[in-house]
């Protein structure tokens, strides 16, 4: 190598941009963000599905492959936690790319957060009106979730990948609800 030339760092372990002289607290602080914003819609939806799932939805015709009730919660805790990592990490490089994928994230937070209130909520108000009207909700969130994923991708390869279980998961969840949506 001639004296002049810089070593070639390989794709891979190029680092995130610099954090613009904030360092790691800076950045511990973002994670909490991203974890507390998590948890607050986990938490908001907890509120609407705890008075319902004992509610209607124990008598209501269910899908037969839906998982026994106790698998949601373990299920949605590591989901919300990998959505902020991920969300975390498309932070951290602050391309030009980064500000249209969290974007997108904030819209997905949005529709996860309104289709629980609807699915489990409205039901008792509006009947099976509701779950149509969840239905296109989670329809809606599964490609805005696939978006963000589209997104993430080129940007945090991880982020990417660590959003797909999520994805996995919503549509999984959207035929739960076509189901009941037909079925009650």
């Amino acid at each position: 190598m001639e004296a002049n030339q810089q070593p070639v760092t390989p794709r891979s372990e190029v680092p995130p941009q610099e954090t613009g002289g904030r360092g790691t607290r800076h950045e511990v602080l973002a994670l909490l963000l991203f974890l507390g914003a998590s948890a607050l819609v986990a938490g908001l939806g907890g509120l609407a599905t705890a008075s319902n799932v004992n509610g209607w939805y124990a008598t209501a015709d269910k899908a037969p492959w839906s998982p026994p009730n106790w698998v949601f919660g373990p299920a949605w805790t590591v989901l919300y936690l990998a959505m902020a990592v991920a969300a975390w990490l498309v932070w951290r490089r602050r391309n030009g790319k980064s500000r249209a994928a969290l974007t997108s994230y904030g819209v997905q937070l949005a529709l996860n957060l309104l289709w629980t209130p609807v699915f489990f909520g409205l039901y008792t108000v509006l009947g099976t009106p509701a779950l149509w009207t969840a239905f296109a909700i989670i329809v809606a969130l599964a490609v805005a979730v696939a978006t963000t994923v589209t997104l993430f991708g080129p940007i945090s390869r991880a982020a990417g990948l660590l959003m797909l279980p999520y994805l996995s998961w919503v549509v999984f969840a959207a035929s739960l609800n076509l189901w009941a949506a037909l079925n009650n």
